[in-house]
């Protein structure tokens, strides 16, 4: 008997199971390096101090951006940004907060006078510590090796500004005057014997405080030696109130200052009285630096006018996170060698240490200010960094061996 029934179709083939796809590759671990800066917020010279704490602040968001690696660790930069009030005692006290807060370095303090007591306080605790501002020629003779400085001293800047009163300014009698601050009579010191030297003779030197407002018993008994010029060491916020007080007493001398007065906000204080006034700043003028360009712009878009000493600031940051890179760890003990070994392309030009830490070849550039701006006259050593490298074109591909 035969069947009748349907003829069974063969049953389809299960598909392949589709290949597992490869795990994700594991990010990789991050680390938080902080690093300190102080300056004083409050007080006169607060702009000066946010100026130079935005300075830092901007390389700390421009290394961040890179995504920089450390010990197979990508890298969060952390500023932790605190007041001094440009005084001594507090400066010690932030310091030591500092230290407790485990920063890898330090980029501050603005004033020689917070800067000298600080140093002896991060030396112990091992830390590099950067001034981008602070010009008295002791702190970097304590035979510390934590300290470094990015801009040229007072007795570089001192004989700048002297030599240029008696040789180009044409003074065969100057008056003196400082704020017996570690940065303001150190200048004033240096001034003196760079001055003597040219051939001038010192008619008067005479003293304030930097929270003086009133000058005219000082400016009085200066007027009767008859000055060809004065020179002041001090901040922008004296000295622009002084030049008020020179014009109403109708002294005919020049005047001249030093980085501390050199800025738009003497301009500002001293409206027309600030018209013809030379001063110097340690450095060269950033915006004819080929590092600088980008700085600027990206600066003032952020933050607005640059006073002074920002730039030095940004570049000390990066010092730190260059010597860092080096060292491949953000270990205190492990860079701090190679702080000393920088040679860094900065915005402020080429950054590199003698042995006691100062910054080698370091530039004054001397302004006048004119219809309100600071108008560059001449520049005295320095080294101008090499332009930023444009972007590689993609290598070709490898040819064909014949």
């Amino acid at each position: 008997m035969i069947g009748c029934g349907k003829k069974e179709e063969p049953k389809a083939a299960a598909p392949a199971p589709a290949p597992a796809a490869a795990p994700a590759p594991a990010p990789k671990p991050e680390m938080v390096v902080k690093i300190g800066h102080v300056a004083p917020l409050t007080g006169p010279i607060a702009h000066l101090g946010k100026d130079n704490e935005n300075g830092a602040r901007l390389a700390v968001d421009d290394a961040n951006a890179k995504k920089l690696e450390i010990d197979g660790k990508v890298v969060k930069f952390e500023l932790l940004g605190e007041d001094d009030q440009a005084d001594p005692k507090t400066g010690t006290v932030v310091a030591q907060k500092l230290v407790d807060a485990k920063v890898a370095g330090v980029v501050g303090h603005l004033n020689s006078g917070t800067t000298i007591p600080a140093s002896a306080i991060y030396n112990q605790a091992g830390l590099p510590q950067i001034s981008p501002s602070a010009t008295n020629p002791k702190y970097t003779q304590q035979g510390f090796n934590t300290t470094f400085r990015v801009m040229a001293n007072d007795i570089q800047q001192g004989s700048v500004v002297g030599t240029y009163a008696v040789k180009d300014m044409g003074a065969k009698k100057v008056a003196i005057i400082d704020d017996r601050t570690a940065y303001g009579q150190g200048l004033a010191d240096e001034v003196e014997k760079a001055a003597k030297a040219a051939g001038a003779n010192i008619v008067a030197r005479e003293f304030t405080t930097d929270k003086a407002t009133d000058f005219k018993a000082i400016l009085t008994k200066i007027k009767a030696k008859n000055p060809d010029v004065i020179f002041l060491g001090g901040m922008d916020a004296i000295g622009g109130p002084m030049l008020k007080q020179i014009k109403e007493l109708g002294i005919k001398a020049k005047f001249t200052t030093g980085d501390g007065g050199c800025s738009p906000e003497l301009i500002k204080l001293a409206g027309a009285a600030s018209e013809g006034v030379i001063c110097t700043q340690a450095g060269l003028p950033v915006d004819k630096l080929p590092n600088g360009q980008k700085f600027v712009e990206d600066f003032t878009k952020k933050y607005g006018q640059i006073q002074i000493y920002s730039p030095y600031s940004y570049d000390a940051v990066m010092v730190l996170v260059d010597a860092m890179k080096r060292a491949n760890s953000a270990d205190p003990v492990k860079y701090l060698p190679e702080v000393g070994k920088t040679s860094y392309d900065g915005v402020t030009g080429k950054v590199e240490f003698d042995e006691k830490g100062d910054i080698k070849n370091g530039a004054i550039t001397v302004f006048e200010i004119k219809d309100g701006k600071l108008v560059t006259l001449k520049s005295e050593g320095g080294t101008v960094a090499a332009a930023a490298a444009p972007a590689a074109a993609p290598a070709a591909a490898p040819e064909a061996k014949k």
